[in-house]
């Protein structure tokens, strides 16, 4: 089955973008769901950039009466410790994520500049789909996350992305993305010498302007993602 092609909503912070941020939203949200963290990142990173707000596509979610919203992949159980997997709705909408990134590519972002993050849901594929790209990533970033397929990891994992930095945060007073999940994603990723940066908070299933603060304190600290004019100096 071809990966469908996502609707996205684009947004430059200004000219002549050097990096890109594919930036995936949570269950039943949209591409404007996420549209207000773009002043805060790239003040912090002090370069213009390329956000990549993907909506996800429309299907039939069985946690909620198989009533259809955007997902990235149907939830079968959600709330506790676990959350039943939708092995083809997840590999579908990580190969229309891989499709976005060459997009990008072929709008001269490299990979090496692009940066994969997302809420809940969209944090879930971006940390799937990351480690899993065959291209050197310049980051990945999740936002109450929780582990995919986890039993295919070793097997599909890329050396590309071995050494990208991974920024993982959690509110500890979740009800519907356990924290404890979010703690099993870090572990996993750890226990294979993943670089992983972890933060949480006293909050519930949500962002807080602390926990954006920090994320984009430390995309500051990690990405190399070059002004304009030293790409300009790259080109001569």
């Amino acid at each position: 089955m071809a990966a469908p092609e996502l609707e996205t909503l684009d947004v430059e912070s200004g000219p002549n973008p050097v990096a890109s941020i594919i930036w995936m939203h949570g269950l039943g949200a949209d591409a404007h769901d996420f549209e207000p963290i773009v002043p805060e990142v790239a003040a912090a990173l002090g370069r213009p950039l390329r956000f990549v707000f993907p909506n996800a596509p429309v299907r039939p979610v069985t946690v909620n009466s198989g009533y259809p919203m955007r997902a990235w992949f149907d939830i079968k159980v959600l709330g506790g410790s676990s959350i039943a997997p939708d092995e083809p709705g997840i590999r579908e909408s990580a190969a229309a994520i891989r499709a976005l990134i060459r997009r990008e590519n072929e709008h001269g972002v490299p990979t090496s500049r692009i940066l994969l993050g997302g809420f809940s849901q969209g944090a879930a594929m971006a940390a799937y789909t990351g480690v899993r790209h065959s291209g050197r990533l310049a980051g990945i970033v999740g936002l109450s996350a929780f582990p995919l397929l986890t039993a295919t990891l070793d097997a599909e994992r890329q050396a590309a992305n071995r050494e990208t930095p991974i920024f993982l945060a959690h509110g500890t007073m979740d009800p519907m993305v356990d924290v404890r999940l979010g703690e099993q994603l870090r572990d996993e990723l750890k226990s294979r010498g993943y670089e992983v940066e972890w933060r949480s908070y006293p909050m519930q299933h949500t962002v807080s302007m602390e926990e954006l603060r920090d994320m984009a304190a430390w995309l500051k600290r990690t990405a190399s993602v070059p002004t304009v004019a030293e790409r300009r100096r790259s080109h001569e």
